[in-house]
């Protein structure tokens, strides 16, 4: 089986520190690889992977101001779509300019949806759902006018990730600064309920990140501390007492969620979207519907078996489980067997 797999450009793959799509596509790659599938990963020529590495583009457009977005993922997509007939099937990871080229070519496409953002992208996904083959995230990001081949949620290699049984005494933000991953939310449980916190990630919303975060941040109570990768972000995800996932949008999947239950500490986050899926209320994590039910949370943690938070992500959300699932799917789909 000889499969192209198709990564974004933003970053490289994997990314050295924010990339959540290329960070599941290498987990996915290599993943696939140590079964022994022929895999070629068509990504950045900086990208580091044990399959086949193919591409155009030098650098991410992200990291590379010469780098222009538009141009070269149509460069990107027109190389990979050109060696088409090469491959039993494309595993597009790089949203819906794909499927601009799906109707010229044979080979099976899927598509795994990293997030239905809006109505407004369904021109690119309703008229190519008999031609390409769509994966959601989790059961809760499935549009109701698509039809999906399977819904796999996103694995991580979880023995990389060491366990901290006991964890520290200080709390844990870990995304983008940005209103939907509930940074200000954060920051408001975290001092009701008297512990610090530890805010990683990029600053997506300048604006936010000034008006919500700056103020509050004294270095004591809150810390901002950027974007980290490596054995830094490890650190982090496990030396907290409770990572707070306090979105403020229907998230698709959650990647820091589970990051963080490997290392075994539990999730505080808002029950929408997909946080159900992730996180067992009372096992290994909880459920809340506003900062006070999240303040509530934060003195009931201690409550939490951190193995049992360990076990869910050895059990439910490794990159082994994740590439036997699509593993699967292609063979189904190759054999004209697929649903969807």
């Amino acid at each position: 089986m000889r499969i192209a797999m198709l990564a974004p450009i933003a970053w490289r793959t994997p990314p050295l520190h924010y990339g959540p799509w290329e960070l599941v596509t290498s987990h996915l790659t290599e993943a696939l690889v140590a079964r022994g599938v022929d895999v070629t990963l068509f990504a950045t020529l900086n990208s580091l992977t044990g399959a086949r590495l193919d591409g155009v583009v030098p650098a991410p457009y992200n990291d590379d101001p010469a780098i222009d977005a538009k141009v070269w993922e149509f460069r990107h997509l027109s190389y990979l779509f050109e060696r088409a007939d090469r491959f039993d099937l494309i595993h597009n990871q790089a949203d819906f300019p794909a499927h601009a080229f799906a109707p010229l070519v044979k080979t099976p496409i899927v598509t795994t949806i990293h997030g239905f953002s809006s109505d407004r992208i369904l021109p690119m996904y309703e008229p190519y759902q008999d031609r390409v083959h769509y994966v959601a995230i989790s059961d809760a990001d499935r549009h109701p006018r698509l039809r999906y081949a399977a819904t796999i949620h996103h694995g991580i290699p979880v023995a990389a990730f060491p366990f901290d049984p006991v964890g520290g005494e200080d709390l844990l933000f870990f995304g983008r600064i940005h209103p939907d991953k509930g940074a200000a939310e954060a920051i408001a449980a975290a001092r009701a309920s008297g512990r610090r916190l530890n805010m990683y990630g990029i600053v997506q919303d300048e604006d936010y990140y000034r008006r919500r975060v700056t103020p509050c941040v004294d270095g004591t109570s809150v810390a901002y501390h950027g974007a980290i990768g490596g054995a830094e972000r490890l650190a982090a995800l496990g030396r907290a007492r409770a990572l707070l996932h306090l979105v403020n949008f229907d998230e698709p999947f959650g990647l820091s969620v589970v990051e963080a239950m490997a290392c075994g500490t539990p999730v505080i986050a808002s029950r929408r979207g997909s946080m159900p899926e992730l996180i067992e209320d009372g096992v290994t994590g909880f459920l809340v519907d506003s900062v006070d039910a999240a303040v509530a949370a934060i003195g009931r943690i201690d409550q939490i078996d951190r193995r049992a938070v360990r076990h869910a992500a050895e059990t439910r959300f490794t990159s082994t489980a994740m590439a036997d699932a699509y593993l699967r799917l292609y063979q189904e789909i190759i054999a004209g067997q697929a649903p969807g």
